[in-house]
């Protein structure tokens, strides 16, 4: 690498971390590749495992004797018994199984997991889960990395796929989050329109004058202290009557999963401070 001014050598002898050979299309690329499987956090072992198969047959697929066959099952005892030796361990084993379970019951995909996966992780090898159900940290860490991402999953939704209180998960939630100091973003109540639409079967001009309702509430300062939901649903009801869609506070309110005092609450308050002209 040198200077294209003055010639000078800014550094020599560079390592080239690519191939050191050529492919001229992807089925020779794929052929040519040497990578195994990349690490999985949501394994326990990160994918990094050696495992001893139970068909009980030879490298020719004939059958092997009943003595080898023994000997196979004892070393396939205890090469799962030395997999999981640690405490550490077996807290991953279940702890990852109830993520993907969780997880797969929210609808959230393989990306949202391993980073939910890697925070579980940073939170056991901080000692941040002794005395605390297992269950209840992976509800809350599952719960934060959605809001990290921006993904619209509410703590009614997270506990009702967990079966663990809210309540529960909010301690646990604030808990590792002071810990692990995690900047969490306020939730955009936004990110919640489409999704509550879909459910009332809503258009698109209804969705977008919702948006750009509560766009106007978060420049004013509207939102703080407020539930992103209860914003969500108000900004819908009223987008409703400005488009002569007829949907009460009840229909709203049970997509939401929100009271209809909040709904009315939240319409007031939108009502009066962006000086809306609205009857419902």
């Amino acid at each position: 690498m040198l200077c294209s001014s003055c010639g000078l050598i800014i550094a020599e002898n560079i390592h080239d971390m690519g191939p050191e050979w050529r492919a001229f299309d992807s089925e020779q690329k794929e052929k040519k590749a040497r990578g195994g499987a990349p690490i999985k956090f949501m394994r326990p072992n990160k994918g990094l495992v050696t495992e001893i198969d139970q068909y009980n047959r030879d490298i020719r697929g004939g059958k092997i004797s009943p003595k080898k066959q023994a000997q196979l099952y004892r070393m396939r005892k205890w090469h799962k018994r030395i997999s999981v030796s640690s405490s550490m361990e077996r807290n991953l084993v279940i702890a990852l199984s109830d993520l993907d379970r969780v997880a797969s019951s929210l609808g959230l995909p393989d990306n949202i997991k391993e980073s939910a996966a890697l925070l579980y992780r940073k939170a056991v090898k901080d000692g941040l889960i002794r005395g605390r159900l297992i269950e209840s940290v992976v509800a809350a860490v599952l719960y934060a990395i959605c809001r990290i991402q921006n993904i619209p999953r509410t703590l009614d939704e997270v506990s009702k796929a967990s079966g663990i209180p809210k309540k529960e998960i909010g301690r646990a939630y604030r808990f590792i989050k002071t810990e692990l100091r995690i900047d969490v973003p306020l939730t955009d109540p936004s990110q919640y329109i489409s999704k509550f639409a879909t459910s009332l079967r809503l258009g698109g001009e209804v969705q977008e004058e919702a948006a750009k309702l509560i766009g106007k509430a978060l420049r004013k300062g509207l939102i703080s202290g407020r539930g992103p939901t209860g914003v969500a649903a108000a900004a819908l009801y009223i987008a409703c009557a400005m488009h002569g869609e007829k949907k009460t506070q009840k229909e709203v309110a049970d997509v939401a999963g929100v009271t209809e005092v909040t709904i009315r609450n939240r319409y007031r308050e939108l009502k009066k401070e962006l000086g809306l002209k609205v009857e419902l």
